[in-house]
């Protein structure tokens, strides 16, 4: 029986976003440099760096992404996101050169999944964008899994402190596989049929019986 109290729910995949997961929910609250293209009305108290009533058009704020991806529309121009610096072509240039030399969870632990969400926002640069994601993911995914799978009762604080959240879990899945086969090597787990064989031999016998 299981007995943790809370199962996590995995983040959504790509753009698309779980509302019942945790990292989603962080995610979701990243900030976003923004630029207003109008006026915002009676709301001048939200930027504290002026005594104006309003936020005049063409102030440069930041805001969290819900806030953005609510106000953003392409048909009338409320707001405008800009590209945190980490997806800029300077760092874009940095993770082709070698991606594993980066500190992800440091530039931003969220790093796949809000560069994800920065693909709803129209701009030019988000093909070279989710063409440096993916390229950065495959870099540094054969190391993380080696590394994981070469960690077993070793120190691993240095190597996960500068994973992203995705390959955070990442590792740790890795890890658990090979604690699992440590254990089975060992004598102390045993062989169990998969779900599909088990699903498999109870609709043959349901069929035979018929």
């Amino acid at each position: 029986m299981d007995t943790q109290s809370y199962l996590p729910v995995p983040p959504g995949v790509g753009k698309e976003e779980n509302f019942f997961s945790l990292d989603d929910i962080l995610l979701s609250h990243e900030r976003l440099p923004c630029r207003l293209e109008t006026k915002f009305p009676r709301l001048g108290f939200l930027e504290k760096s002026s005594d104006t009533r309003d936020i005049p058009e063409g102030t440069k704020m930041e805001m969290p992404l819900w806030v953005a991806k609510g106000l953003y529309e392409q048909k009338r121009r409320v707001l405008a996101v800009e590209l945190p610096k980490v997806y800029r072509e300077g760092w874009r240039t940095v993770f082709g050169a070698d991606p594993n030399v980066v500190d992800l969870h440091k530039m931003g632990p969220y790093y796949y999944g809000l560069g994800s969400q920065m693909l709803h926002f129209d701009s030019p640069e988000n093909p070279d964008v989710a063409q440096a994601i993916l390229q950065t993911f495959i870099g540094r995914f054969r190391r993380i899994m080696d590394s994981s799978q070469n960690a077993y009762d070793s120190d691993t604080s240095a190597l996960v402190e500068r994973l992203d959240c995705l390959e955070r879990a990442l590792f740790r899945e890795g890890q658990n596989g090979l604690n699992a086969f440590q254990r089975w090597e060992k004598g102390h787990a045993h062989l169990t049929a998969s779900n599909l064989v088990i699903n498999y031999r109870k609709r043959k016998l349901a069929d035979m019986n018929v």
